[in-house]
């Protein structure tokens, strides 16, 4: 049975999804997941990849969305990103590195906040 934690988290994710799709971004792959972690989205705008970190918050006790990708998590996703890029043999001209905050909007939606280029 997945913790609300986890519903919260997939509900941020497809936001997430659902927000580059409709910018004309194809998704790739979502909660790509080996041993030293997860790429929870990546999409693909003509020349442009994408790794995207969402973060899911329900209020901001804890700081905000964006704060919880730290300098150690980033060096992670950049890791992992290659890893990725090895493993499905793809190439790029330009790799970004996004960060989603996701939360709500209070009236059962969720509000999307992508931080382009943010590491």
């Amino acid at each position: 049975m997945p913790t609300t934690r986890r519903i919260v988290g997939d509900a941020g994710e497809d936001a997430v999804a659902a927000w580059y799709a409709a910018a004309g971004y194809s998704i790739l792959a979502r909660n790509w997941r080996v041993r030293g972690g997860e790429l929870d989205v990546i999409a693909r705008r003509g020349p442009v990849l994408v790794f995207c970190e969402a973060k899911t918050r329900r209020g901001n006790a804890f700081g905000t969305p964006a704060e919880a990708v730290t300098p150690r998590k980033q060096a992670r996703i950049r890791g992992l990103a290659m890893q990725w890029l090895a493993d499905n043999r793809v190439r790029a001209d330009i790799l970004r590195f996004d960060v989603a905050s996701v939360r709500p909007d209070g009236r059962g939606n969720w509000v999307v906040d992508v931080i382009e280029a943010a590491f």
